[in-house]
């Protein structure tokens, strides 16, 4: 998952719960505030009636004694003014009920407060309906919540464009300097604009790994060219006089033996000395890619060369790729290298009677060719290091390497931009797939 899409995700969640927590404790907050607006009221309704007392009289509301009381016409709210004994004191808010002549008892929110007014106490009590607080709860609950989620909308989408926008620069990085660069090849450098030191820092540093690993890529590279090409001099010379030697007439056997041996192991380092040629040569892009053949001719070559090893060991070899498939764009040289390697290394690693099967499938606008064979396996951990050159690997035969055919295939995969995938299981078989784009085969 992409850092900005976890931050998004990050804020979306957080905002989330807040919501979820602000809903639970919404009924009680708006309570709250609507009790004490409603004590507010009361409060203000009580220094009016105080005020007017004062300035007109008591007589104002109570006349000849009797108490003062008064209704809205569906009892919503009430004020009633009472004289009181002379040490009964209150000043509370609180809910409380009240019985009308009409039987109905309704419950209120009721100031009482008491004063004294030329020597005489009274009782002022004011109440507002329960009922009425709650039905104005409902729909403050309702606008709260609602502006409430239309906030967090607003919040995620800036969170969100904020995020793209402060993240540009990382994603630049990962793109030109990382996914969007073919390795070993690198563009120049260009320094991505950013005003997070951060950022900044990374791809400076990025920059400068990428310069020191290209710098002694392109040393070996240089060095295995050089090497092979000046070894392949002292080794002809030293071939060539070895058969001289065969050809004078005083050598015995046992010398001959030895040059035997000598032989082949030169013929072995001529060999590994081609081998890393061929792959500096594929790495330096010395080779063209201007051929076309036919999928199952170039395969059927393959077979015509190696078929005597397959009989030495009695393996059969099953070949089911379509006709009308043709390679377009490639080195066919190259190409043929690859699966004669592959082959090769299905033969050998295979057990005697065994069986090597060549498939072609199409998936979407993909070509996959698999070579499998029935052979020792390879374990799992291994699988990522059968690519390495001079990587020894000690399989269950006590066959020693790979040697440097495997590596060559990885070149040349690399270089036709070819994927390839490795399946095997220990004891039963193996299977290189290999993911073609579909700029190489055409289907006539």
């Amino acid at each position: 998952m992409k850092l900005g899409t976890k931050l998004t995700l990050f804020n979306a969640i957080s905002k989330l719960v807040i919501v979820i927590l602000f809903v639970l404790l919404l009924p009680v907050l708006i309570k709250n505030i609507s009790r004490n607006y409603v004590d507010s009221q009361l409060i203000k309704q009580k220094n009016k009636l105080l005020q007017i007392v004062k300035s007109r009289g008591i007589e104002t509301y109570i006349e000849n004694g009797e108490a003062y009381g008064s209704y809205l016409p569906l009892k919503e709210e009430y004020i009633s003014l009472d004289e009181v004994d002379p040490d009964y004191y209150l000043d509370t808010i609180k809910r409380g009920k009240r019985l009308f002549s009409e039987g109905d008892t309704l419950e209120y929110r009721i100031l009482s407060h008491t004063f004294k007014i030329k020597n005489k106490n009274y009782l002022l009590e004011i109440g507002k309906s329960v009922d009425t607080l709650d039905e104005t709860s409902a729909p403050l609950q309702n606008i709260a919540f609602q502006v409430l989620l239309g906030m967090i909308l607003l919040t995620v989408l800036a969170d969100q464009v904020y995020s793209t926008y402060v993240l540009k620069p990382l994603r630049l990085i990962i793109k030109t300097k990382l996914v969007g660069q073919k390795f070993p090849n690198f563009n120049s450098y260009r320094k991505v604009r950013t005003t997070t030191s951060d950022f900044e820092h990374l791809d400076i540093s990025i920059h400068n790994m990428i310069e020191t690993i290209a710098d002694k890529f392109h040393k070996e590279r240089e060095f295995i060219s050089n090497a092979s090409h000046e070894l392949m001099t002292p080794i002809s010379i030293l071939q060539s006089k070895i058969e001289n030697m065969f050809e004078e007439e005083d050598i015995n056997d046992d010398v001959k033996t030895r040059l035997l041996e000598m032989q082949r192991i030169l013929n072995r380092l001529k060999s590994i000395t081609k081998t890393l040629l061929l792959i500096s040569q594929i790495e330096n892009d010395q080779f063209l890619k201007e051929d076309t053949a036919s999928v199952a001719g170039l395969l059927q070559d393959v077979y015509d060369e190696i078929s005597i090893r397959l009989q030495d060991k009695d393996i059969s070899y099953e070949m089911t790729v379509p006709v009308n498939w043709q390679f377009v764009n490639i080195n066919k040289f190259l190409l043929f290298n690859l699966f004669f390697n592959l082959v090769n290394n299905a033969i050998k690693y295979n057990n005697q009677g065994g069986n090597i099967n060549i498939t072609g499938v199409q998936v979407h606008d993909k070509y996959v060719i698999s070579v499998t064979d029935t052979g020792i396996g390879i374990e799992a951990d291994v699988i990522p290091l059968i690519f390495n050159r001079f990587k020894k690997l000690r399989q269950a035969l006590q066959q020693d390497s790979f040697g440097l055919g495997l590596p060559i295939v990885k070149s040349i995969a690399l270089f036709h931009d070819i994927e390839i995938d490795v399946i095997s299981e220990k004891g039963v078989g193996t299977t290189f797939k290999l993911i073609l784009p579909g700029t190489l085969i055409i289907v006539q």
